[in-house]
């Protein structure tokens, strides 16, 4: 039977978030229920109240970074088990269309249904209703509710040890950032890196580029708390532009340039991607991690120095990772105390004050702001 649970949505777009109680289905096959213990506060969700990032339905309920306890297994769902502990992965992986079989699980066709709020098998199936109508489900986890109901594909088994809490953050913002700067940017022991963009992601980032043993690694961030922030989690240098930052990176590489700029923004703009290929060397990444508008076209780029200069702009999705084997890995160095995770959670808020999370993203309150559940 179906049970009740309250939920965070938003209505239409521009919008704010509220909390409304909703109808939760059981499980169907190869779906599981989860108790959410906490989830994370992503600027992608509120790209979804905006109107930047376009969605399949309204009502419509947020939440793509979570982690919990499964409370019931659909009919012949084997592997998992009630009292389970789950990171959810906002991009679904079923391990064997083209992509997976690739090896780019984070392109897996399944994510062609993130956002119409439906099941990726049935576009008019829904597990959320309110007032008999239904209810879209971010990327088909909806992590913004006291419980979901989501695929198998779309969860990873963790280790019961983990504190949830911190799980919760690897189901987006971790892998994100630090694949932006240990995949898609590849960085290598010595580099000069540029991260562009100081929140949930770009923090990540900064971890990744340490870890992959840049020297340099150069915050940019127009907030000054949060450019203090950022040599916690590795960074050597901060400016509040990007220029400021090119500027730093050429004095220390005769002229060149960084190696890699990753722009981890929390509202892109053409200009951005125009001042970070400008901030690398010749032969140098500009990672585009970001959003903004995602029906935006067009970058001032001079694309003489595009080609001349044998730059690469490189787009990254969920940091170009592999869910199942990553957020276990990432989980282990954490436990090992070589990945921050706990240090990422500047404020924690009750689920009735998503709207007001938001607010403080935008002011720069917060590198990740946490919902906790009961």
């Amino acid at each position: 039977m179906p049970i009740t649970t309250r939920t965070s949505i938003i209505r239409k777009a521009p919008g704010r978030y509220e909390t409304v109680e909703v109808e939760l289905d059981d499980p169907r096959q190869g779906e599981v229920t989860v108790k959410l213990a906490a989830s994370g506060l992503c600027h992608s969700d509120d790209h979804v109240a905006t109107g930047d990032v376009p969605v399949g339905v309204y009502p419509y309920a947020g939440g793509h970074e979570g982690a919990g306890v499964v409370t019931a297994v659909g009919p012949n769902t084997p592997g998992y088990e009630v009292g389970d502990h789950v990171v959810f992965s906002f991009l679904p992986a079923c391990g064997h269309c083209e992509f997976c079989a690739r090896g780019l699980s984070n392109l897996c066709d399944l994510g062609a249904s993130l956002l119409t709020g439906a099941r990726a098998e049935d576009p008019t199936s829904f597990r959320m209703h309110l007032d008999g109508e239904p209810v879209g489900q971010q990327c088909g986890i909806s992590t913004f509710s006291e419980y979901t109901t989501a695929s198998v594909d779309s969860v990873v088994k963790i280790d019961k040890s983990i504190p949830l809490r911190a799980a919760a953050l690897v189901g987006c913002g971790v892998p994100t950032g630090w694949g932006s700067a240990v995949n898609s940017a590849n960085i290598h022991p010595g580099d000069t890196v540029i991260v562009a963009g100081i929140g949930g992601i770009g923090a990540n980032a900064l971890q990744g580029a340490a870890h992959a043993g840049a020297t340099t690694i150069i915050a940019v961030d127009p907030v000054p708390a949060k450019r203090e922030w950022a040599a916690t989690f590795g960074a050597t240098h901060a400016y509040g532009t990007i220029e400021e930052a090119a500027d730093y990176a050429r004095s220390i590489t005769n002229g060149q340039g960084a190696d890699a700029t990753i722009v981890t923004i929390g509202v892109v703009q053409g200009e951005h991607v125009a001042q970070a290929l400008a901030s690398i060397r010749k032969a140098g990444t500009v990672v585009l991690t970001g959003l903004g508008d995602i029906t935006a076209a067009g970058a001032p780029i001079a694309l003489g120095d595009l080609t001349l200069m044998q730059k690469r702009l490189q787009g990254s999705l969920f940091g170009e990772s592999n869910p199942r084997r990553d957020i276990p890995h990432l989980l282990r160095m954490y436990q090992a105390g070589q990945l921050k995770l706990d240090e990422l959670v500047t404020r924690t808020y009750t689920l009735d004050q998503v709207a007001e999370a938001y607010d403080d993203m935008h002011a720069g309150r917060n590198i990740r702001g946490v919902i906790v559940f009961d």
